[in-house]
């Protein structure tokens, strides 16, 4: 599984990766330190953000992308509605982040960040394509990439470590899925998949053999084993749209959650001796159409919350209701919810005293924000709490017939954490693009401190959100476990204790929203005048690693 040669070349190469993106930077890099751990031998480094080039305009400024998510012929029909995901990471170990767009009709993107907002184009040739993750699949140290697609298993293209990938299949996965989500799941050290199928579509395709297929349908935990993986069937069906591995029995371990969406409730599983076990965490009333999760601390006390989308209509007005009460009309005739646990709305769900979820999505203004597609946390203005962004929009013949060109134009949906947990709509920040959003994700792709956005969006070209509000500053965390499988700390908790502003809790994870890959990197947003204390790594097998007042506006390194 492992390249020790190509692992020992990109360690030598992580005291580099200082200045290399830093305008103007010159002179020796930085000299790796010691790192304060509990037994672990690591060790940082620590460079500084690049400055912003241009007076703050405290708005996003909206930048064009060589990426058109596109369908065959001219009609949006029914699921090819539901477009495609992207994934952001660093895949030629430069230390800068790298994007990469799936597509419907046409070769997925990627693109290679040159630095400065500027990308090289390359074309990937595998469709039609639905989820895409960076994830270093064979351990060796560079990021790979696996889609997944309607009816056939996800392909692997590996990463060779020159700036080229080449495409195979992951071993012994014989199973169509239509999302995914990777993680170390059993604590052994290598990362594990779990896949699921998105049912309803796989039966509109012609020629689609649900006999044959039924099987291996459903959701599939695939734990990995030597260089293939064995297969573990959770649940013989699905409408799974999102994956999210969030630790909903605050044991310390990482559980199994699958969005569904139409009248198949959601469902969760807990690992235990025996293998994977079904668990109701959930109090209230769950979403009906799940479309994304996200996990993310909204109030910095240490307990993660969950939000779901769903499609709930963020207006009320004649105008509004009149263009969605039809389209509600012929979805419930369609898919009626099951009344006893299901809402048509966002839910945002908060663990009680307890141990089970309720959900507060209404009472903290988060409950409606449109047809509603990837949506994630991400402290959007560096003031320390996370904010949630969501995209929008459908189109499609079968459901939205009464509507101009078949298709339900609406803004995307910025909520600002009011700094309890509570949410505002921010349209200030102008992220209202109405180009029928799908998969999004967050990175800071210009390395200035603060978090922008990618879009994939369908039929229109996708988007690339610069992050230019003002006030606040940005720490970065880069974890490095070459050791093992799992060399990027997937499962990992930083915890950022800071003077003012209070502590901060962010999580390592391969995916979340809709079919969205999330970068490796870490980032923290905190007030200008906070002093950073410490920073505390608890790597996924338990073991904790402590850095001392590390400094603002830096990305830090950390190899263990």
């Amino acid at each position: 599984m492992m390249n020790l040669p190509r692992i020992h070349t990109l360690l030598k190469g992580l005291t580099l990766l200082g200045c290399a993106f830093i305008v103007g930077c010159g002179g020796a890099a930085p000299t790796p330190t010691p790192l304060s751990a509990s037994g672990l031998a690591a060790t940082i480094v620590s460079s500084p953000l690049t400055a912003p080039t241009s007076p703050c305009a405290n708005t996003f400024v909206a930048h064009q992308l060589d990426h058109t998510t596109t369908i065959q012929g001219e009609t949006v029909h029914l699921y090819d509605s539901n477009g495609s995901g992207l994934a952001i990471n660093d895949f030629d170990n430069d230390g800068k982040p790298d994007v990469v767009l799936a597509n419907l009709n046409g070769p997925n993107t990627l693109l290679w960040n040159l630095g400065h907002l500027n990308f090289r184009t390359e074309r990937l040739s595998d469709n039609p394509a639905r989820a895409v993750n960076a994830v270093d699949v064979d351990g060796d140290g560079w990021q790979d990439l696996v889609f997944t697609h309607d009816t056939t298993p996800p392909t692997y293209w590996r990463n060779t470590g020159d700036g080229r990938f080449t495409q195979g299949t992951l071993p012994e996965i014989t199973a169509p899925a239509y999302t995914m989500n990777w993680a170390d799941l059993n604590g052994d050290g290598a990362l594990d998949v779990v896949l699921a199928t998105y049912d309803d579509g796989l039966k509109q395709v012609p020629g689609f053999d649900w006999n044959k297929m039924i099987s291996l349908v459903g959701v599939n935990y695939y734990e990995r084993k030597g260089e293939g993986f064995t297969r573990q069937q959770l649940a013989k069906g699905a409408q799974a749209l999102a994956i999210a591995f969030p630790d909903l029995d605050a044991d310390g371990h990482p559980d199994v959650l699958v969005g569904n969406d139409f009248e198949r409730p959601d469902e969760a599983w807990r690992y235990t001796d025996t293998g994977w076990a079904l668990i109701e965490p959930f109090a209230t009333k769950m979403t009906q159409n799940t479309m994304s999760f996200d996990v993310g601390d909204v109030n910095n006390d240490g307990q993660p919350e969950i939000f779901a989308a769903d499609m709930k209509p963020y207006q009320t007005d004649v105008k509004t209701m009149s263009t969605w009460l039809p389209l509600m009309d012929t979805l419930n005739a369609r898919h009626p919810p099951q009344a006893k646990a299901q809402i048509v709305e966002n839910v945002l769900q908060v663990r009680g005293a307890d141990g089970r979820y309720t959900n507060e999505g209404y009472a903290r203004s988060v409950d409606a924000t449109g047809w509603s597609w990837s949506s994630k946390f991400g402290d959007l203005d560096n003031d320390g709490f996370l904010d949630i962004y969501v995209v929008n929009g459908m189109m499609t013949e079968e459901l939205l017939g009464h509507l101009p060109n078949n298709e339900l134009v609406e803004e995307n949906q910025a909520m600002r954490n009011k700094g309890n947990g509570y949410f505002a709509p921010a349209p200030e920040w102008g992220l209202g693009s109405r180009a029928s959003g799908r998969g999004m994700s967050l990175a800071d792709l210009d390395s200035d401190g603060d978090l922008d956005i990618i879009i994939n969006n369908l039929r229109s070209p996708a988007q690339l959100f610069e992050n230019q509000l003002c006030g606040g500053s940005g720490l970065e965390v880069d974890l490095f476990w070459p050791a093992g499988g799992n060399t990027r700390a997937l499962g990992a908790q930083l915890i950022l204790r800071t003077s003012a502003g209070g502590t901060y809790y962010r999580d390592v994870r391969a995916a979340s929203g809709y079919l969205s890959g999330d970068p490796a990197r870490i980032h923290f947003g905190f007030p200008a005048n906070a002093t950073l204390q410490k920073l505390e790594i608890r790597w996924p097998d338990g073991q904790t690693s402590i850095l001392e007042s590390p400094t603002p506006q830096t990305l830090v390194t950390i190899t263990r």
